[in-house]
């Protein structure tokens, strides 16, 4: 293979003769010489990564194809939660395959994101619409997690008095999803919660139920009249939660007319192909009075600097997980490419669109179980939406024949269930018929057109009207849809304009080669819950993927279940609990956290009942190993682990490691590794080499997986042999060790779609490659830390005084003279970069991460930037401009502003606008000045504000 076609060439930044260039700057000898000076002898790796040479994109495409082949198509009418669906091609292609819209980060800076923030907000207000709810937030994981944190929020809403009563149980409708029932098993536990599972018609009421949840439509299909159970629930001071399938609400009366106190669902339905299970956003409604309690994002209407209308992420729902042990909810990020998708569905096709695909879907169903009748079957009384269930039906036989006609069907002991979607036609339901007609031996009978057409809605169809703002009646020509999402997409800052320097969060390339496959139908459009054998591409995908990132790791086995960073931190902890209550030790659950990490590890520990100790953190930033043992050894007969990322989270290798991991285990305890710093180990130690027992990868850092606006996430969970027997199970596919938890999200691969990105990126890196990202990465930091040393000091390093692949930039001292470091984030928008983290994990200060994908040219331009800004900064220490009339707290300016006939700032518009000469080549203009957060939290609006304030 020539240079060119060298894989790690296209993903790393730096050319031969850069990196020669930036170590001469760093004064290093050499590559080898820095990591050598890096990371400490005692954790490296002592021979590279088993795994093949990187293939070429070319080749890599062809095998990707190959393995595309090795699934099968099959019709499948199993529903559950997933249905086909049709992605109009605008969104496909101006969104789903857009890095303007997948390459960008969470959008913490608000005037750098208003277009996301819009498509978020408009999928709020559809989702508020469609559930008839006050309140909903930017979207959840999955619809059986949103189910399980509705089940905890209410569980927290409970009074004094209840609490104190002991009112600590909570009905589960017995024709619920499985999965959801599952992952409502898996978080009731660990909380205490007493599941009641059964039917709602015959429970009896008492006084220490709570709260329940309803399946509407139910997964057999029946369309329940709740009204009398949920007012005789709430007289018995219960809070009902219900599972509401979205396209149903538009004909169905809402269940926030009859007296839900929360809705979720998934709106997977609405345009996101099915991916073998995700990603897929789920939504989440509730009643405005529980809106500081609802888990996720929600994004709230403010005012920027000048008055204008402004978008932001609302209150504290930022991110719950900031309340670390107090957290309710440990959810750190959403799927936000997919609920923009589904809310862009919905702007595409509006009332009518909507309204007449959801008609389509019921007289279809209506109609196919008419004949069904005809040729002899029962179907199952009661009202239906899509979805129909054939009673007492000899399953073999129907099996048989529809496996040969290539459909898939759903089984169950006392029938089968069919489900219909958006994609069926009457060639489908024709060919539906003629297997159940063939199976009594009768001629299939051929359905029309104009049979369908006048089939009447069978549902009583709900009176209150949906979508009403203009957002959703403006866009339905292609040209209208094409500029509307461009004209958002020209808001939002991506990795499209200049690197995102986030520390924590690795916001490296995410190469076309490796998203290709995504919408290839044979990956796109196969339900989780096919039979093994039709997915068999997947499952060599997912094997593939399990045994390089367990090279990689240094662990035995992968599971690909959980589907974010803290889904994996929860996963992980209750395979650590499992495996201790195996072993007889079902005392451990003492978690020892450094007070330097993530939120979202105390967060998680508090989820799965575990009681919290806080490790301190020397001056340096590293672990103090001394009050570790000394706590470690306090707890020796009840601890169950310690939760530690790796490098640190002050991007340093703390050289005592591998005494920390030999402390714990000396004391009976697991070790459990924060992964979201892998991007300094691969291919140079590893987890395991480290002696770490559990450790979760966020793929969309180190694995190329791209952000997307603040989501979708994959966490899976990598272990050591003796914690593969525990790995998570799932009701419907057998997934997971022999004594396997229950499952930690609705489908059993998690987001398997996605996964591809991942594999696609280890099999073009190679191990040679992977393990050259890895050195880039911490050259890069190094580089950028050398070059602004003059500038910033760097708050921690190695021994060496090296930093790993991020660095903390200390801003604190500036404080005192009025520079905040919210300045420093909000001016950086005007030479065009996005902020690095701010103020973690240390108040005060930016966190910086390059990554390996950015050029010498690219971090030159943001050295220019810090440095520039840096000498702004010792102007207002000087006292030569104005403590509060500066151009800093000004930041960031707008086009707007800066072409306005009056101009009464302190220093000119050149200034403002053009800080350096090189942004005039590529300016990006922040859509809004500084955002006020403060107006927004006092005044929260989270659905669609009169169009005329957009303009």
């Amino acid at each position: 293979m020539n240079n060119t076609e060298q894989f790690v060439n296209r993903h790393n930044g730096p050319s031969t003769n850069d990196v020669q260039t930036m170590l001469k700057k760093i004064n290093a000898p050499s590559l080898d010489a820095l990591i050598d000076q890096t990371v400490p002898a005692a954790i490296r790796l002592k021979k590279p990564l088993n795994l093949p040479d990187g293939m070429s994109e070319h080749a890599f495409l062809n095998h990707l194809r190959g393995i595309a082949a090795k699934n099968k198509l099959f019709k499948s009418y199993i529903g559950l939660g997933y249905y086909d669906t049709i992605v109009p091609p605008a969104i496909q292609r101006n969104v789903l395959e857009n890095p303007g819209w997948y390459t960008a980060y969470t959008p913490y800076q608000a005037e750098i994101a208003q277009g996301r923030l819009e498509a978020l907000l408009n999928f709020q207000t559809m989702i508020m619409d469609l559930t008839g709810m006050e309140i909903a937030n930017a979207s959840l994981l999955d619809e059986a997690t949103a189910a399980a944190e509705a089940m905890t929020m209410l569980h927290g809403l409970r009074s004094r008095d209840d609490v104190a009563a002991g009112k600590n149980s909570f009905f589960v409708s017995n024709e619920c999803f499985p999965q959801t029932i599952e992952l409502l098993k898996t978080r009731a536990k660990p909380l205490g919660i007493d599941l009641v599972i059964g039917d709602f018609k015959t429970l009896t009421l008492n006084d220490k139920l709570y709260g329940a949840l309803l399946q509407y439509p139910t997964a057999d299909g029946t369309v329940h009249d709740y009204a009398d159970f949920v007012a005789r629930a709430k007289a018995n001071g219960m809070t009902i939660a219900v599972a509401a399938d979205i396209l149903s609400l538009v004909l169905l009366t809402p269940p926030g007319e009859w007296g839900a106190d929360v809705v979720l669902g998934s709106t997977q339905r609405f345009g996101v192909p099915m991916g073998y299970g995700g990603p897929h956003a789920a939504y989440f409604a509730c009643r405005d009075a529980h809106k500081r309690s609802m888990p996720g994002r929600i994004i709230g209407v403010s005012v920027d600097a000048d008055g204008n209308p402004a978008l932001r992420m609302a209150l504290q729902t930022r991110e719950q997980h900031i309340r670390r042990e107090k957290a309710t909810s440990n959810i750190c990020t959403a799927q936000a490419l997919l609920a923009i998708m589904a809310s862009m569905y919905a702007v595409y096709h509006g009332v009518e669109g909507l309204h007449g695909i959801a008609a389509q879907v019921h007289r279809s169903t209506a109609l196919l179980a008419n004949e069904l009748k005809k040729l002899g079957y029962k179907v199952a009384e009661g009202v239906f939406f899509d979805t129909i269930k054939l009673m007492h039906t000899d399953n073999v036989k129907v099996h048989a024949l529809a496996e040969a006609a290539q459909i898939n069907f759903r089984y169950a002991a006392d029938g089968v269930g069919i489900s219909l979607d958006q994609t069926t036609s009457l060639d489908d339901l024709n060919a539906i018929l003629a297997v159940f007609a063939q199976k009594v031996g009768k001629p299939a009978p051929v359905l029309t057109s104009a049979q369908l057409a006048t089939q009447p809605l069978l549902v009583k169809q709900r009176q209150s009207a949906i979508l009403r703002h203009p957002v959703f009646s403006r866009y339905h020509s292609e040209t209208e849809m094409m500029r509307y999402i461009k004209r958002l997409e020209n808001k939002d800052l991506s990795l499209t304009h200049s690197m995102i320097s986030l520390g924590s969060c690795t916001m490296k390339l995410n190469a076309a080669s490796e998203m290709l496959g995504l919408t290839w139908p044979e990956f796109a459009n196969l339900h989780p819950f096919v039979p093994l054998e039709q997915a068999a591409g997947y499952q060599e995908l997912i094997a593939g993927l399990d045994a390089d990132l367990s090279e990689i790791t240094g662990f035995a086995q992968m599971s690909f279940q959980p589907n974010s960073g803290a889904s994996g931190e929860y996963a992980g902890l209750l395979v650590i609990q499992a495996y201790h209550r195996s072993r007889g030790e079902a005392q451990r659950n003492v978690v020892l956290i450094p007070s330097s990490a993530h939120g979202t590890n105390p967060a998680s520990a508090a989820m799965c009942g575990m009681h919290i100790v806080v490790v301190k953190c020397d001056a340096k930033g590293n672990i103090d190993v001394e009050d570790l043992r000394a706590k470690a050894e306090e707890h020796k007969t009840d601890l169950s682990c310690l939760m530690v990322t790796y490098p640190s989270t002050h991007g340093v290798y703390e050289e005592s490691i591998k005494d920390i991991t030999a402390i714990i285990h000396a004391n009976g305890g697991q070790v459990y590794m924060d992964g979201a710093n892998m991007n300094a180990q691969v291919g140079l130690t590893s987890p395991g080499n480290i002696g770490a027992d559990v450790c979760h990868l966020n793929l969309h850092k180190t694995f190329a997986i791209p952000h997307g606006g603040g989501g979708p996430g994959v966490g899976p969970i990598g272990v050591a042999a003796h914690l593969a027997p525990f790995l998570p199970s799932h009701p419907v596919v057998k997934v997971g060790g022999a004594q396997g938890i229950h499952a930690v999200s609705a489908a059993p691969y998690g987001s398997a779609l996605i996964l591809m990105i991942s594999y696609g990126y280890i099999k073009m890196m190679g191990g040679k490659g992977l393990t050259e990202a890895t050195r880039m990465a911490i050259l890069n930091a190094n580089y950028i830390k050398e070059s602004l040393k003059d500038s910033y000091a760097t708050l921690y390093s190695g021994s060496n005084g090296r930093c790993a692949h991020e660095m903390i930039l200390d801003c604190r001292e500036w404080k005192k003279e009025g520079v905040e470091v919210t300045d420093i984030a909000k001016r950086l928008m005007d030479f065009g970069f996005h902020a690095p983290t701010t103020s973690f994990p240390v108040v005060d200060t930016l966190m910086v991460e390059p990554t390996e994908s950015e050029s010498k040219a690219e971090l030159d331009r943001f050295c220019e930037a810090m440095i520039a800004i840096r000498k702004e900064i010792e102007e207002v220490i000087s006292n030569k401009v104005d403590k509060k009339d500066n151009i800093l707290k000004h930041a960031p300016h707008t086009a707007k502003t800066v072409c306005a006939n009056e101009w009464q700032r302190p220093y000119s518009r050149e200034q403002a606008a053009y800080p350096l000469n090189w942004v005039r080549e590529n300016k990006f203009w922040p859509a809004v000045a500084r955002v006020d957060n403060v107006y927004g939290d006092k005044n929260l609006v989270c659905a669609c504000p009169p169009i005329t304030s957009y303009t």
